[in-house]
């Protein structure tokens, strides 16, 4: 066991898909386990419980337990070599940490949403969900269980900015997305190419849930776009697939249907995040930004503060041959905005 890189988490979670879906590509030896294990193991306790927990040797060699997704990519990374989801240019490999964090914070809003507004959608997350923590109990104690978790939910739709007001524009925002990605994939079999990068995942973990559990959105996509659906079942696990260095997009050399991915990114995802850094650092209560043209009304995030501090920094770690390829890629998408300040 001690070989193995153990996590827990649930089906039900885009990240730990996304996560399962990372090391079955990268053949990196996984057990996974429950919660409930691994709290019979003494296994440690994270110190926010979220999906997945993996359980990793800290600094002094002790037994620790963490659960953000894309440092941990990034650990692996150097841990086990081969296979890698990093692209190796600079400048693609930006990109890519740029199409990672829109998966990762922007699509889980349409997720979120999705899940908890419509009364089909709540029905049967509220039916499912409660049965991944256990499914060996009572039938009174998981309708129990899922009428509280439902209520704490829905009651938690306004953190990932999920309004009356906003609704509809995180619905158009998915609906949109959708049609870019399915554009990229009729030519393309991955977002950062022939292979796929650590974005893919991100981008396969919401629609794990979007795409593959959630009644509306997943009606949506089979109806609009099926070729998403069929990715989506795809990437759960390419572990058969044999990359080439040469299959990445290199520097500047990205395809135009990634340009109108990245420009969609900059239609909503970066104006959002950005005003939200920007409340943070002011300590404000409240922040507005405008998304096509509407008001969007959202209490900061202090996490999402951090990617926009984390894509800054990496940025500017660029050489300068990489930051022109990054400028010339970004250029009139709206995103080059998160790099501008």
């Amino acid at each position: 066991m001690d070989t193995l890189v153990t996590l827990s988490g649930l089906p039900g979670s885009p990240y730990t898909r996304k996560m399962l879906a990372l090391l079955r590509y990268r053949r990196v030896p996984y057990s996974f386990i429950s919660r409930n294990e691994a709290r019979a193991r003494g296994l440690p306790e994270p110190r926010v419980p979220l999906h997945p927990t993996f359980y990793m040797p800290g600094p002094g060699g002790e037994l620790q337990a963490v659960t953000d997704t894309s440092p941990i990519i990034r650990r692996l990374e150097a841990e086990h070599s081969g296979r890698n989801v990093i692209p190796s240019d600079p400048a693609a490999a930006f990109i890519d940490m740029l199409l990672e964090d829109y998966g990762d914070e922007w699509l889980t809003k349409a997720m979120f949403h999705y899940r908890w507004v419509r009364p089909a959608d709540i029905t049967r997350s509220t039916d499912v969900l409660p049965l991944w923590f256990g499914y060996a109990r009572p039938d009174e104690e998981i309708a129990e269980e899922g009428e509280s978790f439902a209520e704490r939910q829905i009651g938690r739709l306004h953190v990932v900015g999920s309004t009356a007001e906003t609704g509809p524009l995180i619905e158009e925002s998915y609906e949109r997305f959708i049609e870019v990605l399915n554009a990229h994939l009729r030519e393309h079999p991955h977002l950062m190419g022939q292979r796929p990068g650590a974005s893919d995942f991100a981008v396969f973990g919401q629609l794990t849930q979007l795409a593959g559990f959630d009644p509306t959105p997943m009606a949506l996509t089979l109806e609009r776009t099926p070729r998403v659906y069929a990715w989506s079942t795809v990437v759960e696990d390419l572990s058969g697939l044999e990359p080439e260095e040469s299959d990445w997009f290199m520097g500047r050399s990205v395809p135009v249907t990634l340009v109108d991915l990245l420009k969609e990114i900059g239609r909503t995802y970066a104006l959002v995040m950005i005003a939200n850094a920007r409340a943070v650092s002011e300590g404000a209560e409240q922040f507005e930004a405008s998304v096509d043209g509407k008001p969007w009304l959202q209490r900061p995030f202090p996490y999402q503060a951090k990617c926009v501090k984390w894509l800054r920094e990496a940025y500017a770690a660029l050489d300068p041959p990489a930051r022109s390829a990054v400028d010339t890629v970004l250029d009139g998408t709206g995103c080059e905005s998160l790099i501008a300040e």
